[in-house]
């Protein structure tokens, strides 16, 4: 048998299990051999030259043979002789011997030795805590380790590396390229120096604090002279006590326990009937001190006594002929709303900025909005006519949502979130820098039989509605209007709108274009998804000319006109007169519904035609447990209606999978391998909190190398062509991180969450009739707690002053991580021999014994002064059982802003 043979007991090894031989045995021989054989620190064999001496041990054709054609060389390890924590490395011998009168019995090589070579005795095992039937598992893996395998059958092994020969993988082009074995095992650096991890050089300067260059012009974003109003916490404060010096802290509530129920009544609590019937109960009322007894009292108070937040209302658009009623409150309202909270005050940004990952100025860093190159550009046009103006982008975002699951009525809210909140504190649902706009009709228009019809009706609702909304933005972008800061600073802000984040159907909805054509640029369908090629983004001036040509032409030539600007003929577009904006620009990338749900769906049923649902499902059953990744026991095939959750738990093993899969027909699978690989790496490149050029290289790399490999689908009949609107968008993604900054500033991802909070919910607190009048009553109150209830945490912290730090930079350039335990044990209940046994823990007993003795001696005088009070002052045979957590994460948080 091929391997290292022991001196002291003769027997064979493989390279790694006479390692673990010499680690775990209890014969003296062995480790006195072993140590002989060992040169010592320092010192070399006399009848040699000073080259170290080779391993004595017998060995044939192990792996490090094979590969590097010479035997290994034993390269002397200077040992600490002061030992570690645990002792010197004399008593960790000693603590091998010991296991003599613990355990009679050991594995060693597949075989159960007893002592003087006494057949075992089995009670006595059993005794010593040694299972059985895992020995005897053990014992016949160790023994068939270099046994016989089944035969490779004939059609496979054309597909087979011969042994020893990993760079056979490559392909021809890539083993010209490939560093041999010698220079990646050599200790010289410039020999490696050419092979460095490109990913690891580009991500190194994610880690250093950026070098920051301000917009040259001081006046933009700064406050108004001679303009300072009360901050707006103080503002509230005298709006809610009205003039009147009220003594009581928790008014209009009376104590701090009314205002913590009526705090979870309408937060966390049951619905109103319920919470009706509980203060009904004889008593509750007096003896908690309540001022209210019902549900419609409480919310009473709320109504009359809170401060108003925007106010929701109503209006009847008419198209067609057909009136539609939305629901809606002004959105300079819900801008300023935003702009004056206090808790976003101290981490506004007001003015852009670019980012450089060092003083040479030689690699630019995008991460936030205000990094991007839409803001800066933005600001230069409006210092040309308006100087001194502070950009306010306003982030939009739509998608109709299912409100219930069996009697399909639907939502179709509009959400509305600034850019100059960072997006660390902008993208947690908790902080509630989104704020809902508007519900839109959701109706079908099922009535007009003609689909062309339809189809045009429902885009002219849409757009008609939109624009009804966004009416204020066009002259309050222009010109200007004065909003405070949740500071008291007045500046001259211009709400301008930056992105609209939608999915696909939702981006051709607004942006007016045909189905199956991109919103941004103007590609034509039969180019579309072939390479990385960028075309010009659609003429705004163009569309904007045919869109206005109804007021000229007759209805014929009207739709004439915009057949050849591409677009769709709508007779009043909602972003054609919003200034400083181009709504092809602003329309964002999507991870969610662009990469999970599109780009890894399609690869997902690519690959189920490449190898079978049957070899990829038994792949994933036998994938091994790991930490955050799912193992799908029943396959992947067979689910049905998978959300993006789903498909990213799948993306993080796919390649895994493959990668090892013969194609049919003689295919060589390098191809599929790279597009697979060069798409998962897409997906997790694009998602990383900040960028720098070098990263986005490689993004358009990892993009190139699919397009240089999709053939392979081709040539296997999968797909005749790659015209999907969304592989084509991935063109755009590089060029919209640079402009609005990183994907996460507007990912449908936050906006998805949204509904679960602000239409699932507020429809399940209706009674179904009239349900939107309820839902925006509902959600009325809802904000009023949640503002209320960071009011109150202010006056509890001593009512400090809100000042605004423009200094500040987020988390994400810290690489502190702190580490966060599971909140409950895996296994609650585990015996001392059993916890070792399980989790391979050998020494754990004596490890905890003098972890406790640490505690209870802080200061011991040496590692082995620890040890003889763990074995003097503590009994661990106390310790009746121990509980085990095997989750754990680390976690970066801010201690500026908490997020």
């Amino acid at each position: 048998m091929a391997g290292i043979k022991c001196l002291g007991c003769g027997k064979q090894f493989s390279d790694s299990g006479y390692s673990s031989h010499i680690n775990s045995t209890t014969n003296a021989k062995c480790k006195l051999e072993h140590r002989a054989d060992q040169p010592q620190p320092g010192q070399v064999d006399s009848g040699s030259s000073s080259e170290p001496k080779p391993y004595s041990h017998a060995i044939s054709s192990s792996l490090f043979e094979r590969i590097h054609g010479r035997k290994p060389i034993a390269r002397a390890v200077a040992v600490d002789p002061q030992g570690d924590f645990f002792g010197t490395h004399a008593n960790l011998d000693m603590d091998f011997e010991m296991l003599d009168s613990q355990a009679q019995d050991i594995m060693e090589d597949g075989v159960i030795f007893g002592l003087g070579g006494r057949e075992p005795d089995l009670e006595s095992l059993d005794e010593a805590g040694i299972d059985l039937d895992e020995a005897e598992m053990a014992a016949e893996a160790a023994l068939m380790e270099h046994s016989w395998e089944p035969e490779v059958p004939d059609y496979l092994k054309q597909y087979c590396s011969p042994p020893g020969s990993p760079v056979n993988f490559l392909s021809d082009e890539e083993l010209e390229d490939a560093p041999s074995p010698e220079a990646v095992l050599s200790d010289s650096d410039d020999e490696f120096e050419e092979f460095l991890n490109v990913r690891h050089e580009a991500e190194k300067s994610l880690m250093k604090n950026p070098f920051i260059v301000p917009y040259p012009d001081p006046s933009a974003g700064a406050p108004l002279n001679h303009t300072t109003l009360k901050p707006e916490n103080v503002r509230y404060l005298e709006a809610l006590r009205s003039g009147k010096s009220e003594e009581n802290f928790w008014a209009p509530f009376k104590s701090e326990m009314d205002w913590q129920i009526a705090k979870w009544a309408k937060l966390r609590g049951p619905s109103s009937t319920a919470l009706t019937e509980l203060l009904k109960i004889p008593g509750l009322v007096e003896k908690l001190e309540l001022s209210y007894t019902s549900a419609n009292e409480l919310n009473q108070i709320i109504d009359d006594k809170l401060p108003s937040r925007p106010q929701f209302r109503t209006a009847n658009i008419v198209v067609e002929g057909e009136s539609f009623e939305i629901y809606f409150r002004d959105i300079m309202e819900c801008v300023e709303a935003l702009f004056r909270d206090p808790k976003f005050a101290p981490y506004m940004k007001f003015v852009p900025e670019k980012h450089w990952t060092d003083s040479s100025k030689q690699t630019r860093m995008f991460h936030d909005m205000h990094t991007g190159e839409w803001w800066w550009s933005r600001q230069v046009y409006l210092d040309r006519t308006r100087p001194g103006g502070t950009i306010v982008p306003i982030i939009l975002s739509s998608d109709k949502t299912l409100v219930t699951n069996f009697r399909g009525r639907s939502a179709y809210p509009l959400y509305l979130t600034l850019g100059n909140i960072p997006k660390e504190i902008r993208k947690k649902a908790s902080s509630h820098a989104y704020i809902l706009v508007a519900y839109l009709p959701t109706s079908k228009l099922e009535h007009i039989s003609n689909k062309a019809a339809r189809r045009r009706a429902v885009v002219n609702v849409f757009h008609s509605c939109m624009k009804h909304i966004v009416k204020p933005l066009e002259s309050a972008g222009s010109r200007g209007v004065s909003m405070n800061s949740g500071d008291g600073l007045v500046r001259r802000g211009h709400p301008i709108l930056a992105a609209y984040c939608c999915d696909y159907p939702e981006q051709v909805l607004v942006a007016c274009t045909r189905y199956g054509d991109c919103a941004d640029c103007e590609i034509v369908e039969k180019e579309m998804g072939e390479g990385t090629k960028l075309y010009p983004v659609r003429n705004l001036a163009k569309i904007l000319h045919a869109l206005n040509s109804m007021e000229n032409e007759g209805p014929t030539e009207f739709v004439a006109v915009c057949k050849e600007a591409g677009v769709k003929p709508v007779f009043d577009a909602f972003w054609k007169d919003l200034p400083y904006s181009n709504i092809f620009r602003s329309i964002a990338p999507d991870i969610l519904h662009q990469l999970y749900q599109g780009v890894m769906k399609h690869l997902k049923n690519w690959i189920f035609e490449a190898f079978g649902k049957e070899e990829i499902d038994a792949r994933c059953r036998r994938l091994p447990p790991n930490h955050h990744v799912r193992v799908f026991l029943q396959g992947i095939s067979s689910l049905s209606k998978i959300t993006g959750q789903e498909h990213n738990e799948i993306a993080r093993f796919l390649l895994s999978i493959v990668v090892d899969i013969p194609l049919p027909n003689g295919f060589s699978s390098v191809r599929l391998i790279r597009c697979v690989r060069a798409l998962v790496d897409f997906l997790y490149l694009a998602q990383y909190p900040i960028h720098t050029d070098k990263t986005l290289a490689l993004l358009e790399e990892s993009l190139k190398l699919f397009h240089q490999n999709k053939t392979i689908f081709v040539d296997l009949q999968i797909r005749e062509h790659f015209r999907l609107p969304k592989i084509h968008f991935l063109n755009h993604y590089v060029e919209k991180i640079r402009s609005l900054g990183t994907l996460d500033n507007c990912n449908t991802e936050q906006t998805e969450r949204l509904h679960i909070d602000l239409a699932k919910d507020a429809y399940r607190a209706t009674n179904r009739k009239d349900e939107f009048t309820q839902m925006t009553k509902w959600l009325d109150r809802q904000e009023k707690i949640h503002y209320h209830d960071n009011f109150l945490d202010w006056l509890q912290h001593g009512m400090p002053p809100i000042l605004h730090n423009p200094n500040w930079l987020c988390s994400l350039f810290s690489m502190t991580r702190t580490l966060q335990m599971a909140k409950h044990p895996n296994t609650c209940v585990h015996s001392l021999i059993h916890a070792q046994k399980t989790n391979c823990i050998t020494f754990f007993a004596t490890s905890l014994a003098r972890y406790i003795a640490l505690l209870r001696f802080p200061s011991p005088s040496s590692t082995r002064h620890l040890g003889s009070l763990a074995d003097s002052e503590v009994d661990i045979d106390i310790v009746s059982h121990v509980s085990s957590f095997n989750v754990i994460k680390f976690i970066q948080t801010d201690p500026i802003t908490g997020c």
